[in-house]
């Protein structure tokens, strides 16, 4: 299941107390201060893992606590430190805190990690008030509470290349026949209710990513369809591929359309390198292609391919146009 989304509590550790004690050895009855310090509280610490590829954890456990510091004993002797403890999320997850939104930290590179929560500080024992007027201190420093605070976790798939086009575009298909993911398919709007992600593997060993997400619809800026939900995992992508269906009645209708949900939603989406693909070739003929090839989508200045995923038609200008875009 994939699960991009999750809102949890997190608490570091508190602090250890100072603690009150005084010698007592045997010749030695009225001691001077022999109160250890407090040991500091664990933290709270999120880690970004290649291995990992949804928030799915998240659904079930909602609150980690890091361990607090032990007490100062006597003897001088200091109380232990707290565990840490390490969250492990994928890459591409955003921290956001839940009150604000504000956005705490982006985990975009594999093992970067954040501290979310800071664990409390150790309070020091009465050793270290012994003043020449106040030998025998009585009194201990309390440890301080650690950090608390609630987290927004937010996933945003890392690609080179995100596809776009309405529900039944076949998205699905060519993500199919270019690497070796394998989403769902069928001749039904909606077949894709999650984002797939594809290695492609290209010439001389090279190779890029490809993300397909869900069939954008008019208002899918607003939530309609599942276009709020997932449009956000493009925003990462270094090319938009806008797939329209060659048996569309109004290629430059369609294109105006995904072009304003991608704009509507985010300029950074806007500025994006895009390349215009014209899927299912097999379902027209040489005349109409041709005229497809020559027609003028206004807008559009980039690239134009025409492919089919059925029978392979074009399917490697596709890919060398998208590797020349990614080196360019």
């Amino acid at each position: 299941m994939f699960i991009d989304y999750a809102k949890i509590n997190l608490k570091g550790g508190d602090g250890g107390a100072g603690a009150v004690a005084f010698r007592r050895e045997k010749y030695v009855p009225k001691g001077g201060p022999a109160g250890g310090n407090g040991g500091n509280g664990g933290s709270v610490i999120f880690v970004a893992d290649s291995n990992l590829s949804t928030l799915l954890d998240f659904r079930y456990l909602k609150k980690y606590s890091a361990e607090d510091g032990e007490k100062g004993g006597s003897s001088l002797k200091d109380g232990k430190t707290g565990k840490t403890i390490y969250i492990r999320v994928p890459i591409g997850t955003l921290i956001k805190d839940a009150e604000t939104e504000e956005l705490l930290c982006d985990l975009d590179s594999n093992g970067k990690e954040f501290i979310a929560t800071k664990g409390g500080k150790g309070g020091k024992g009465n050793s270290n008030f012994a003043t020449p007027t106040n030998q025998t201190p009585r009194y201990a420093e309390p440890g301080t509470p650690g950090e608390q605070k609630n987290v927004i976790l937010e996933l945003k798939l890392i690609a080179d290349v995100g596809l776009v086009g309405f529900p039944n575009a076949g998205k699905s298909t060519l993500i199919s026949v270019i690497s070796e993911a394998k989403p769902k398919i069928a001749d039904y709007p909606f077949t894709t209710l999650e984002p797939n992600l594809g290695i492609v593997r290209y010439k001389n060993f090279q190779s890029f990513i490809v993300a397909d997400i869900p069939g954008i619809i008019e208002g899918a800026h607003i939530g309609k369809g599942l276009g709020l939900k997932f449009l956000r995992h493009i925003e990462r992508t270094k090319i938009l591929l806008l797939m329209i269906d060659v048996t569309s009645e109004d290629y430059q209708a369609d294109y105006k359309t995904l072009l304003n949900e991608l704009n509507q939603y985010s300029k950074v989406l806007s500025k994006k390198k895009k390349i215009l693909a014209f899927s299912k070739a097999d379902l027209t003929d040489k005349t109409l292609i041709e005229q497809i090839r020559k027609k003028k989508i206004t807008g559009h200045s980039g690239p134009k391919v025409i492919f089919s995923s059925a029978t392979k038609y074009g399917i490697q200008e596709l890919l060398d146009t998208i590797w020349d875009q990614l080196q360019d």
